[in-house]
């Protein structure tokens, strides 16, 4: 069965750093896109980035390029969220998501496996 893990979250004041890891398990790791999404209560949720696991062909919010990089290994089934100069606004609960193939997509109707979510919490 398809799993996916997220870790890293945690309370950071505006300006600091944190990396998010998602560990897959239960399918083929270089066969899959991997995605970060993140969602406040009461509003949709949208794509922060993703990235093919086997060609590293990355894409990535306007919200978040320049500061955000994601990234993987493949030996440990790992999908990192490099997260740094961090806004209040990036305050959400994050979570990785896996579609089959290899072309990223930013759409949460293009993946049908999902983690439990980690809490990030940025303080002003």
């Amino acid at each position: 069965e398809a799993q996916l893990v997220e870790s890293g979250g945690g309370l950071v004041q505006a300006g600091g750093s944190l990396t998010l890891s998602c560990v897959a398990s239960g399918f083929t790791f270089d066969d899959y896109a991997i995605g970060w999404f993140r969602q406040v209560a009461g509003k949709e949720r949208e794509g922060v980035s993703c990235l093919s696991a086997i060609d590293r062909d990355t894409d990535y919010a306007d919200a978040v390029k320049g500061r955000f990089t994601i990234s993987s290994d493949s030996a440990k089934n790992t999908v990192y969220l490099q997260m740094n100069n961090l806004k209040p606004e990036d305050t959400a609960v994050y979570y990785c998501a896996g579609r089959t193939g290899r072309t990223p997509s930013p759409q949460t109707y293009d993946y049908r496996y999902w983690g439990q979510g980690t809490q990030v919490t940025v303080s002003s």
